[in-house]
């Protein structure tokens, strides 16, 4: 990297610490996806100087916080009493219908509606957990490029300043990170219909292990305006499916802790490359701020997967096509009485398949992608089970993660039926039925 180059990333620095006039915070707040209003501003001026000269390397869960809430409150539709009344009512219905298609029993916290704001703040603490590994690799990453660019010119040239640069830096990319973080975070609260919709259980309830069920009105409305469905119907179909996948991550108390782990890890397992970092610095004008952001959320700092990172990818999204495909079959067994069941649900899949603009850009964040590969392939897999064993030997398996099933029991259920089920033919015709799903299936995951 030059040494004007660091010149004017110090000079960037100091004129912010300072309170220069010539730091353009217009530009700067409008990359970050905040209002440009004066009282906006200036209250995120206060918090970034302060979070630059006093924070951490990692993230900041108040700028994130107020970021998600002042993007997930933009643009919100208005809805109707009569809307909430019937979603409110869709799912006390959908809870009664659940029942009869699972054996896990109901939800201890009452199933309810949420805004667009009230979601992000609830989800915002678990995506924090998922993506602070990955900013403190970043923001140590990029110091130690600098250092090493720093100590050729001390070597050289014997220029201390540019050291007083290196903290207040370290401390702007967990800045620009914990604000494009409730950027995303706010933007998924626009996308998601359900407080389960990525697939992971981000609203808890009152008491430890507890999950609520929730619905998202404006979403739901948006979602049903797109079909030839009646609203009704859609309504009940997603509040089932809420349902559902709350008792499962609420009744298999270990679920949760299992894939926050396994998520965990994956991040962890990201390595930051100091060369990757110096070239993107080089890269860039460390005056403009969209190009600061543009770096820190497009995923150009994450290098490519490691084999062990592709494995555990693959635990993860096995497992997620595993609660996902179980979902969509209780969902199906409790909305049988719908005539446009199968429709909404083939809608549903495509919309999981092809993902929102908000996990696009949670994936260039974080390096992670939350799409279940194998998920017609699970679902099929959990009809068999149900077919041949009934709902609570196939609830059962979700007493524990050394019993539940595995990819190689996707692969080849038969071994797995042969455990459950004393009746052979079941299992001698697993095969032909199975395929027989898949091949009338024509939608792509």
């Amino acid at each position: 990297m030059a040494d004007e180059e660091f010149d004017d990333l110090n000079e960037m620095l100091r004129k912010f610490l300072a309170g220069g006039s010539d730091f353009d915070m217009a530009a700067f707040a409008k990359a970050a996806g905040l209002p440009a209003d004066p009282a906006a501003l200036s209250a995120l001026l206060a918090q970034l100087r302060s979070a630059i000269s006093n924070g951490s390397e990692g993230i900041s869960e108040t700028m994130a916080r107020d970021n998600a809430t002042a993007v997930s409150g933009r643009g919100a539709s208005s809805i109707t009493d009569a809307e909430r009344s019937a979603l409110t009512s869709a799912l006390n219905l959908a809870g009664l219908w659940v029942d009869e298609a699972t054996q896990i029993p109901p939800l201890s916290s009452t199933p309810g509606l949420m805004t667009r704001p009230e979601w992000a703040r609830a989800a915002l603490p678990a995506w924090i957990a998922f993506s602070e590994p990955v900013a403190t690799s970043i923001s140590r990453a990029a110091e130690r490029a600098v250092n090493e660019q720093i100590g050729e010119v001390d070597e050289h040239d014997g220029d201390p300043t540019l050291k007083g640069a290196l903290p207040a830096m370290r401390r702007m990319t967990g800045t620009l990170f914990s604000m494009q973080l409730g950027q995303i975070v706010g933007q998924l609260s626009h996308d998601v219909v359900s407080g389960g919709d990525i697939g992971l259980p981000l609203v808890g309830g009152a008491a430890d292990h507890d999950v609520r069920a929730v619905l998202i009105p404006q979403n739901v409305v948006a979602f049903a305006t797109d079909l030839t469905v009646p609203a009704a119907d859609v309504a009940l179909y997603l509040a089932a499916r809420e349902i559902a996948h709350a008792r499962l991550f609420r009744h298999a108390k270990w679920l949760k802790s299992h894939i926050e782990a396994a998520i965990t890890d994956y991040a962890r397992g990201i390595h930051i490359d100091a060369e990757r970092i110096a070239e993107a610095l080089a890269s860039i004008d460390p005056t403009n701020p969209a190009e600061i952001q543009r770096v820190v959320s497009d995923g150009s700092l994450i290098p490519p997967r490691t084999e062990e990172q592709r494995h555990a990818l693959g635990r993860i999204e096995t497992m997620l096509a595993l609660i996902e495909g179980w979902v969509d079959t209780v969902t199906a067994d409790a909305t049988r009485r719908l005539p446009s069941s199968s429709a909404i649900a083939e809608m549903v899949r495509r919309r999981r398949a092809a993902g929102g603009p908000g996990e696009k850009a949670l994936a260039g964040l974080v390096g992670l992608e939350l799409r279940p590969r194998r998920l017609r392939e699970a679902a099929a897999l959990w009809r068999v089970i149900t077919d041949a064993v009934g709902t609570e030997a196939r609830d059962a398996l979700w007493a524990h993660p050394d019993i539940v099933p595995t990819d190689a029991d996707i692969d080849y259920p038969q071994g797995l039926l042969a455990r459950l089920s004393a009746n052979s033919g079941a299992v001698d015709d697993v095969e032909a039925e199975l395929q027989a799903m898949l091949d009338n299936d024509g939608v792509e995951e």
